[in-house]
């Protein structure tokens, strides 16, 4: 496999369990995701995007790492921009870091969808500011790590057909859930958290940073 990190420009708090799911990880920064390799100890291959949101010190803080920019009229956002690359370069499973919050929720959106869409065509992705994260649900079953008391959610981009969850606070069974629902928001692990998805797409929204596993 070929794990690829790339650095959005969202929040990011860097934590344990970052560190680790970076560890052994190629990266891409895309723009103003820069500024996140020094609080990670990293130094990106390739620093990509159109620069409209760089400033002078991130240029010569990190001079010395490859460059590839493109005019601001483009029709990719410089996410999408790193994210090709890194799929260029053989990437089999993406670490989206700081894919939430930042000052453009059109941005933090994106990242979900396109998420959602790579994880469709075979392309694992995680995302995560390091206190939050997001990971692609499609039809089948799916085991996760998180210890008791991690608040989650489950975002519906599609009706939902079938979701069971189990080791949670309130599991459900074999349900379906409409697009825009409520029902699956603010939930908590309790155990072995284990989701299955019969139909439909979603993303699991997790909140491991005072509960993850040293």
């Amino acid at each position: 496999m070929t794990r690829f990190a790339i650095l959005l420009g969202g929040d990011l708090v860097a934590t344990p369990r970052l560190t680790r799911q970076l560890e052994g990880l190629r990266v891409i920064a895309a723009d103003s995701g820069i500024r996140h390799a020094d609080a990670l100890g990293v130094t990106p291959e390739l620093w990509t995007g159109d620069f409209d949101s760089v400033d002078d010190s991130m240029r010569t803080t990190h001079r010395d790492v490859p460059v590839e920019a493109f005019p601001p009229e483009k029709d990719q956002t410089d996410g999408e921009i790193a994210i090709d690359a890194a799929l260029s370069r053989g990437a089999t499973d993406l670490l989206l870091v700081g894919a939430f919050g930042g000052a453009r929720a059109d941005h933090a959106f994106l990242h979900q969808a396109a998420a959602l869409r790579l994880a469709e065509g075979g392309t694992p992705c995680l995302l995560t500011s390091g206190s939050q994260e997001g990971v692609p649900l499609l039809p089948g079953s799916r085991s996760f790590d998180y210890a008791s008391g991690t608040v989650f959610s489950i975002l519906a981009f599609s009706d939902l057909v079938g979701l069971t969850l189990s080791g949670a606070k309130w599991p459900l069974t074999d349900r379906a859930v409409s697009f825009g629902s409520s029902l699956t928001l603010s939930n908590e692990v309790a155990g072995d958290l284990t989701v299955r998805l019969s139909s439909g797409r979603a993303m699991l929204i997790a909140h491991p940073v005072s509960y993850f596993r040293m």
